[in-house]
């Protein structure tokens, strides 16, 4: 069994996991009532969940771009890239999914905008790892004369 195919089919059942899980998702965030602001909401706890996914993603982007350049480590960067593009990947989905339950603004309880961080984060993260992927494809090409 490839790799390419075993990373195929983690994104098809992480995707479809996300797909499935989408409306249970959006029945646990629902809140009947205001809460306080330091209570931690299943709202709130997700977006906190996405935003350190994408942070995590953020990191080993960055890293993975800046191996890829040349500039630390003896590695191209590839492994570093693919686990900042499925990092952010899932900090963008949590973070959407939240936004998207949310039924208030700012304060209320529904984790609005750390979801919206969440989704900033990785979309970061996803654009990081997708430079250092074209990175270390564009070295892996270049002659070793």
């Amino acid at each position: 069994m490839s790799v390419r195919f075993v990373l195929a089919a983690a994104a098809a059942a992480l995707l479809s996991g996300f797909g499935l899980a989408t409306p249970a998702a959006a029945h646990v965030l629902a809140q009947p009532d205001p809460v306080s602001a330091y209570a931690l909401t299943a709202g709130r706890l997700w977006s906190v969940v996405g935003a350190l996914l994408g942070l995590a993603g953020v990191v080993i982007g960055g890293l993975a771009v800046a191996r890829s350049a040349g500039r630390i480590g003896s590695g191209d960067g590839r492994r570093g890239a693919i686990v900042a593009l499925v990092a952010g990947l899932g900090g963008a989905v949590i973070g959407g999914l939240v936004v998207a339950a949310a039924k208030g603004g700012p304060g209320t309880g529904y984790g609005i905008v750390g979801g919206y961080v969440a989704l900033v984060v990785g979309l970061i993260a996803m654009l990081l790892g997708g430079l250092a992927l074209t990175r270390s494809r564009r070295t892996a090409r270049r002659p070793t004369g």
